[in-house]
């Protein structure tokens, strides 16, 4: 009888609402399961990176060097982060897919599969991090202070990389099934978790010992373990998950799964880390500048990701709908999907951006209480408006070409943009034309500016390409 209860209690609480992905024939009502599906995720992935933005925050409101320290850590890690979860997210096309087609018999092993890939991933991190951690920390131009507390933020977060990749895996599948409130209400009851965590330990509160910027990367591991305990219960105990028996029976590994994940999930992963990583590296190419300009630009750059999570939740959205309606063969439906986020995403980015310019200052005074912290960072937030404005674009497109299953050409094209031409005109304008550290954020605006319009000129081709073959289709028939 507890058992029911239990299972009744989160069925209600978590599962209340829409059942899953529908067919839709006007734009009404696509608008209406767009912003169903688009709300949560977005408020999940405000509610995730907000762990990140308080660890920061409240970093350096205790101090400038732990808060450097925090930067380079978050800085190594947020790319790693996002581009293994970019590879486990690739179940949710995947199942998008199966469900346009009514293959639910195979969904529960594609979870399953992702999850053990994701345990696999851990693995090789944390054995690449015992290898080359202190030789990459050795090479860059860090105070002896800042290198500890980056060394052991890292060592502290990695007790939480295993629950956080196999939530990864239990997100997409719940994402994909159309359930993206489960996962914004499972966020939400951890944030706080985090933040609480974070006061205690950072600033030392009920005889907890004063760990700064290392206490922030146990709260944050502390903070994982919950998320992924809780999700892993509610996929087991509530509908419509339980339905799909995920951890009712011992699944042996599929390598013919394990490939089909990979081929979609390496390259979406891959674009993640180099789009990433592109920022992670000008903050390392930035140690050169000393402490204080390393941590202005760490917290613009901490408020800028938080205002790319619009873009990125609408590039979620898109990569289900498309999904779904490319793997029914309703092309023309993927098509109005695509058109409405991109027009959502540029109207909202417009407004982000605004407030960004109006209020530079008072974000950069919610970061630290040292002056000249605080003009540094307001100067780098100007440049971040220009970055909304690119990421509008390219990230809703991202989206799109995942639903497609188009992952592999995107790749090849972040690779240009970010890599041959983004880091190289930054490193140029930095040192060359004397611009500083402002050199680099202009290079990096450059870069997601030829990434959006490379994107863009990929996204019509793949949906010309489609139109086509569905033409060609109907003559056969």
């Amino acid at each position: 009888m507890r058992e029911v209860r239990v299972s009744l209690l989160f069925s209600r609480v978590f599962t209340k609402g829409r059942a899953a992905i529908e067919q839709t024939v006007s734009l009404r009502e696509k608008l209406n399961q767009f912003f169903i599906l688009l709300g949560p995720i977005l408020i999940a992935n405000v509610a995730t990176f907000s762990m990140s933005f308080f660890d920061v925050m409240m970093t350096g409101n205790y101090s400038a060097t732990h808060l450097a320290g925090v930067a380079v850590g978050s800085s190594l890690w947020v790319p790693i982060q996002m581009g293994v979860g970019g590879i486990l997210l690739s179940v949710t096309p995947i199942i998008a897919h199966l469900l346009g087609r009514k293959e639910t018999a195979k969904v529960p092993s594609y979870v399953v599969q992702t999850i053990y890939i994701g345990i696999v991933l851990s693995l090789i991190i944390y054995i690449l991090g015992m290898l080359f951690l202190n030789p990459l920390l050795d090479l860059m131009n860090l105070e002896k202070d800042a290198r500890y507390v980056t060394k052991y933020y890292l060592l502290s977060l990695a007790a939480g990389f295993i629950p956080y990749f196999i939530y990864c895996g239990l997100r997409g599948f719940m994402d994909a099934l159309g359930k993206t409130n489960v996962t914004m209400l499972i966020t939400l009851l951890a944030l706080p978790v985090n933040i609480n965590l974070n006061y205690v330990l950072i600033y030392g509160k009920f005889g907890f010992y004063e760990l700064g910027g290392i206490g922030a990367g146990a709260a944050t591991a502390l903070t994982y373990w919950l998320s992924t305990l809780l999700t892993i219960l509610t996929t087991h105990k509530s509908k419509p998950f339980m339905s799909y028996g995920i951890f009712k029976s011992f699944e042996k590994f599929s390598f013919g799964k394990w490939k089909e994940i990979l081929i979609i999930g390496v390259p979406v992963g891959v674009t993640i880390f180099l789009e990433i990583s592109i920022f992670s590296a000008v903050t390392l190419l930035m140690s050169q500048f000393g402490t204080i300009v390393i941590a202005a630009h760490q917290a613009a750059l901490n408020f800028a990701y938080l205002l790319y999570m619009l873009p990125l939740s609408i590039s979620t959205a898109l990569t289900i709908l498309v999904g779904f309606e490319t793997g029914a063969r309703r092309f023309k439906d993927a098509r109005s999907y695509t058109l409405l986020g991109l027009g959502v995403a540029v109207l909202m980015t417009l407004l982000s951006g605004t407030f960004l310019f109006i209020f530079r200052i008072p974000v950069a005074e919610l970061y630290s209480n040292e002056q000249q912290v605080v003009n540094l960072t307001a100067q780098f937030l100007l440049y971040a408006v220009f970055f909304q404005l690119s990421d509008a674009f390219q990230s809703p497109i991202q989206g799109a070409l995942r639903g497609y299953k188009d992952v592999n050409v995107t790749l090849i094209m972040s690779i240009g943009s970010y890599w041959v031409i983004g880091l190289p005109a930054g490193h140029v304008l930095a040192v060359l034309g004397n611009m500083g550290p402002f050199g680099y954020w202009l290079g990096l605006i450059i870069g997601l500016g030829i990434g959006a319009i490379t994107l863009s000129y990929r996204l019509f081709h793949v949906q010309k390409k489609q139109k086509s073959h569905k033409s060609l289709h109907k003559l056969i028939n």
